[in-house]
């Protein structure tokens, strides 16, 4: 609830306007002259009711409830009352407004639909606004909840842009926001932000960094039970991509175990995927591609980063059998015309990079 330090007649007008009371209806609540509660209202910060009339108006304030309340902030903000002569606040509350609270929370859910949707600018945009709006040391706890969740949604953005590393990057983000969840000792938090930073070093290339990471993380009682086997099926993934596939393929399967225990049917469609991608690079041509289509058959959602994925992988596996190359390059071109629309600039990389592997110094490699 705000709290008036010192009443001027733009207060008075915004308490009239959040009561929802006429000039006289508002002077007979006060118990004070007509004129003079006009006199407020055109004069504005250019007057201050007398102390024993300040008085009343805290005692009006303070008995109004919470929709009022709510009026009266939101008034203030409008009107840009922030500072009094000299610069010290005239009306405080813990941080942002209730108002702009509830305003800054609906827009991280928004963003966090935009980011499914890879509508980046509208979530950049979304997150912007509280991200420039405030700083961290001018919020309290619940600010600083929020100022660290949009922190570590920018970091998602940045990461699916392919933005990885830098001073403008995911990695940045994430540690920003870890170092305020740490802050605010919400553990969970810290945790899966040592997950996300754990896939920022995969995607940089240092897979057995990355899967040492994700070996920690999957045994973590901080996480989540779907977290943790997100983080096996990720140790997984960098086995792979290191060349350690039998492995992989061993640790991913019990992942998918747990996806089907937990009930989490796209992690399960995503954990074939992977699967799929490991058989294809220990050779075994046959079981990649009965874990693609399992994983096509299965994936149940539209976003396009996941669709882009999963087109990806398919086409990888296309590729390794001369048969299917055709099939496998017009595959891969869908997804990578798909990434391109979108933004996605590192899932667009790792397709020209998996058709230039497959091509020897003389064409086409044979498999």
């Amino acid at each position: 609830m705000a709290t008036v330090h010192q009443w001027t007649g733009l207060e008075a007008k915004a308490l009239r306007l959040a009561l929802r009371l006429s000039v006289r209806a508002f002077a007979d609540h006060l118990g004070v002259g007509v004129r003079t509660v006009s006199k407020w209202e055109k004069l504005l910060a250019g007057t201050e009711p007398r102390p024993d009339t300040q008085a009343i108006l805290d005692t009006a304030l303070a008995r109004a409830d919470a929709a009022v309340h709510l009026r009266f902030e939101t008034f203030l903000s409008e009107a840009g009352r922030t500072a009094g002569p000299g610069g010290g606040r005239r009306v405080t509350s813990s941080g942002p407004l209730a108002w702009e609270y509830e305003t800054w929370t609906d827009d991280l859910d928004r963003a966090v639909v935009a980011l499914a949707r890879q509508d980046f600018t509208f979530a950049e945009s979304l997150i912007g606004r509280w991200t420039t709006r405030f700083k961290p040391v001018s919020l309290d706890d619940k600010g600083l909840y929020l100022f660290a969740r949009s922190t570590a949604l920018l970091g998602d953005l940045q990461r699916d842009q392919g933005a990885v590393i830098g001073p403008l990057s995911a990695q940045h983000s994430y540690s920003a926001a870890r170092s305020l969840f740490t802050q605010l000792d919400i553990p969970r938090r810290v945790a899966q932000l040592d997950l996300s930073l754990a896939v920022v070093t995969e995607m940089s290339g240092k897979l057995e960094i990355a899967a040492h990471q994700y070996e920690n993380l999957a045994v973590d009682d901080r996480l989540s039970r779907r977290d943790r086997a997100r983080a096996r099926l990720w140790v997984g993934t960098a086995l792979s991509k290191d060349g350690q596939h039998d492995y992989a393929t061993r640790v991913m399967t019990a992942a998918t175990r747990e996806f089907e225990d937990l009930s989490e049917p796209e992690d399960w469609s995503v954990a074939h995927q992977k699967i799929a991608l490991a058989h294809r690079g220990a050779g075994d041509l046959a079981s990649a591609l009965h874990f693609i289509s399992v994983a096509r058959r299965t994936a149940s959602t539209d976003a396009p980063m996941q669709r882009v994925r999963l087109e990806t992988a398919h086409g990888h596996v296309l590729l390794t059998d001369p048969a299917t190359r055709d099939d496998g390059l017009h595959v891969l071109d869908e997804a990578a015309r798909l990434a391109g629309q979108f933004g996605l600039s590192h899932q667009l990389a790792s397709i020209e990079n998996i058709k230039a592997m497959s091509e020897g110094p003389t064409g086409p490699r044979r498999r």
